[in-house]
């Protein structure tokens, strides 16, 4: 199954191709922040409808996720990162998708504080 999602403001538009089983909420300094629902994915199942450029990166502590968001609404959408096996991966913020029903979505909780 495929799942549409952007930006509030539409400068950032994907598809994402899977079906959500379980997200997870981080309490690093950032996730924490941006009350972020993560999905992580394989990065060749999301597909961005809208140029690449028009995502904004911010990357900071060991600067190995990028946390890419939208310079004009101030969301974000995804970040981009490596799973432990060396494969690109991407972080779908699962708030951000038009057809999901979060309440139904079991969440891990991640202690990135401590990591």
């Amino acid at each position: 199954m495929s799942h549409k999602g952007s930006c509030h403001c539409g400068r950032i538009a994907f598809e994402v191709e899977g079906e959500p089983t379980s997200v997870m909420a981080c309490n690093c300094s950032i996730c924490q922040r941006k009350g972020a629902l993560m999905w992580f994915v394989p990065f060749e199942h999301l597909h961005l409808t809208t140029p690449e450029q028009n995502a904004s990166t911010y990357t900071f502590n060991k600067h190995v996720i990028r946390h890419r968001f939208c310079p004009v609404c101030g969301m974000h959408p995804y970040g981009e990162g490596t799973a432990p096996d060396g494969r690109p991966m991407a972080a779908i913020n699962v708030r951000c998708l038009e057809d999901i029903d979060i309440d139904a979505l079991p969440i891990t909780h991640y202690d990135g504080r401590s990591h």
